[in-house]
């Protein structure tokens, strides 16, 4: 019997439910949608999913460049993949930021990009650009849809993205799925179940339609070469990382007595805290010289002196991190272990025993005291509100239950130098480290999560990203948007830029301040003038429904020659 032929607009709606339902089995919670035509299909059966499923959340944007940034926000936060829907055109194009990101961090995107048809593209037709392999190597993989049709069946579909999906659960990054859709892209819904036949049993079921086979990673290697090390003199350094890893290596670091050197991205401090400022001093310089091994868990550092410490260190280096590729700029990592940090560091917990040169660093230990206690008496009342004071304070800015998103350029480098931050859930864009996209990175964490946040950032950025305030907009979350106003790009002021072409080339003073973008986006504004006051300001705010943009204004250089003068100082003291 010869099948029905179907309408262009029905096989368009099928194939998007078949993936969309497919993406939903293999863990995909959280939709986000940009407006666009072309993707009518993908994004009434992303509603439709939505309508039988309770724990699928749509969001929306209408900003892509914002929009990516939101997914990977939320991915992030979640640890699950997250869909992404999108027109053609430059709307595809306006992901690569938030993509690059992911291609370094490991977040996991679906970008489900519409498409014109393949004859519609390179004739001169409107909005069609060249979307296949737009991404190049910054997503894990790419599939390149054909227009959907009835001459291919479903279960090739199902099958060709079960198999990306398996391999982007493996390594992570994004998977880009381009979707062409002829016209018509609007119409009633025919009966497709004859050609949906192959996979009936599939669709009334609720499991995978391909199974795959998971390898454990063998630590047997790692941990016979163990027993020796764990005698030698050793560092612990935590980077970007998960809370249970941090944990792990840092009762590690306890039963062994080395120093544990923390990221500001690893979520809180440790007794070492301040490392990029003290090792300058060159007597600190020289005990840690005397390591002998470093255990390195969680990648993307952000200390400048800690990456010359690796840079020049040619003991027995271990870099354990779950993701796989190169994470060692330096080149001199002995061992590349890719496995969960928590796994490991607690299989060599269970077969650590009294380390000989245990306490071997602990002059360490007072020199970071002392240097605390340096910095921490410019903040006794009545204390000025300057870029060093509020990142030296900051740890007092927090309640127990909010999560932070720290900034790129000087917002997390100023965190890394001068503050110890509590038992905080800690999250950044620590791939490339750009200053794009952090407010909408933020939203999507806070989303995710949906506890109440402290955001710190810097005036660049936030004009750079001032789009997504309409995301906060919306929230009833508690989040305080901190902005760190020295008018321009304060971090160039750190650099041996000439003088003559800062202003105008790298630092680029703006004027603005932000209180009227407050007001166009409906959020509280306050802007304090002294420590104390914005301590108390940020605490309460955390305890209100909603966001809080705190402007902290702060004069232009201000920051950089306050810093000079304190490494000169710390360069120059007797810190044990």
């Amino acid at each position: 019997m010869k099948q029905f032929i179907l309408k262009q607009s029905t096989l368009n709606r099928v194939w998007a439910r078949l993936a969309l339902t497919c993406l939903y089995r293999s863990g995909v919670r959280h939709i986000c949608i940009a407006p666009g035509s072309r993707s009518t299909p993908l994004t009434l059966e992303a509603e439709a999913l939505s309508q039988i499923h309770a724990d699928v959340t749509l969001h929306t944007h209408f900003d892509e460049r914002g929009l990516g940034f939101l997914a990977l926000g939320l991915a992030k936060a979640s640890e699950d993949a997250v869909a992404v829907i999108v027109t053609s055109g430059t709307a595809v194009a306006n992901l690569l930021p938030a993509v690059a990101e992911t291609g370094l961090t490991r977040e996991k995107l679906v970008l489900l990009t519409a498409d014109r048809p393949p004859e519609l593209i390179q004739n001169g037709a409107n909005q069609a650009i060249q979307q296949h392999n737009i991404f190049g190597d910054h997503v894990s993989g790419a599939l390149h849809l054909p227009s959907p049709t009835q001459s291919l069946s479903p279960a090739w579909l199902l099958s060709a993205i079960e198999e990306k999906r398996h391999q982007q659960e493996q390594g992570g990054g994004s998977l880009h799925i381009n979707c062409p859709f002829p016209e018509p892209l609007y119409g009633e819904m025919e009966n497709a179940d004859a050609y949906l036949s192959p996979v009936s049993t599939w669709l009334e079921s609720d499991t995978h339609f391909l199974s795959f086979t998971q390898t454990v990673p063998n630590l047997d290697t790692a941990l016979s070469d163990w027993t020796s090390l764990m005698h030698q003199k050793g560092v612990l350094i935590v980077g970007r990382t998960d809370r249970k890893t941090r944990i792990a290596a840092g009762d590690l670091a306890e039963k062994l007595g080395w120093p544990l050197l923390c990221d500001p991205q690893a979520g809180q401090g440790s007794d070492y805290a301040g490392f990029d400022v003290w090792l300058q001093n060159p007597a600190c310089a020289d005990v840690l010289n005397q390591a002998e091994v470093i255990l390195q868990f969680g990648a993307r550092l952000v200390s400048k002196r800690l990456g010359q410490f690796l840079g020049q260190f040619n003991g027995t280096y271990w870099l354990i991190d779950e993701h796989p590729g190169r994470l060692d700029p330096s080149n001199r990592s002995s061992l590349r272990v890719v496995a969960k940090g928590e796994t490991l560091a607690n299989a060599m917990l269970e077969h650590s025993t009294s380390a000989e040169n245990a306490h071997w660093a602990v002059s360490l230990y007072i020199a970071r005291s002392t240097y605390f206690s340096i910095i921490q008496k410019q903040c006794r009342a009545p204390a000025a509100l300057t870029e060093k004071t509020l990142a030296t304070d900051f740890a007092n800015w927090l309640a127990p239950d909010s999560d932070l998103f720290i900034g790129n350029s000087m917002a997390i480098r100023l965190l890394d130098m001068c503050c110890s931050l509590p038992d905080v859930p800690v999250f950044a864009n620590r791939g490339a480290s750009g200053i794009d996209g952090l407010i909408a990175t933020a939203s999507g964490v806070q989303r995710a999560r949906r506890r109440r946040m402290v955001c710190l950032v810097g005036d660049t950025s936030a004009l750079y990203d001032l789009n997504s305030l309409a995301l906060l907009a919306r929230s009833t979350l508690p989040l305080v948007l901190i902005v760190i106003n020295n008018d321009g790009g304060g971090i160039f002021d750190m650099l041996p830029v000439p003088d003559a072409n800062k202003d105008n080339y790298y630092r680029m003073p703006h004027g603005f301040s932000f209180e009227h973008a407050a007001q166009m986006f409906a959020l509280n504004y306050i802007a304090p003038t002294d420590l104390l006051e914005a301590r108390a300001a940020c605490l309460e705010a955390q305890q209100h429904c909603g966001t809080t943009l705190m402007e902290i204004r702060a004069p232009a250089g201000e920051c950089g020659k306050d810093l000079k003068a304190l490494f000169e100082e710390i360069t120059h003291a007797s810190l044990f």
